[in-house]
């Protein structure tokens, strides 16, 4: 027997509908397990006393004065700054993190105080 799959998505409350939200949330979770284990072995490398790259960028920003804060929501970054930054953090944020490739300045990024955090 064969499987067709079709790219007209299915009516909304049918047993396909129900069936493509499951897989989008299967998709979701696993997603999210990805980001936890990857955050968790970030901790343990900072426990270890071996620091990754991102994670000394964001310390060495921070370091300097800097106040952009992430918010992460349904695993997408962004990153927030009501305040100006000293120049000193704004010209490493610049040179440092904004020319990074897109994956690279997202780990920079998590790395930074959430905009929950006090």
């Amino acid at each position: 027997m064969t499987t067709f799959k079709s790219s007209v998505p299915p009516e909304s409350g049918t047993d396909d509908a129900r069936s493509a939200d499951t897989e989008r949330a299967e998709t979701d979770r696993k997603r999210a397990l990805e980001t936890a284990r990857r955050n968790a072995s970030s901790a343990l490398d900072r426990e270890s006393g071996t620091e990754t790259p991102s994670l000394k960028l964001a310390k060495e920003y921070l370091s300097l004065g800097g106040h952009r804060r992430s918010m992460i929501d349904d695993n997408i970054t962004d990153v927030r700054q009501w305040d100006e930054d000293p120049p000193e953090a704004e010209r490493f944020w610049k040179e440092r993190v904004e020319t990074l490739p897109k994956d690279q300045r997202k780990q920079v990024e998590d790395f930074l105080p959430t905009i929950n955090t006090p």
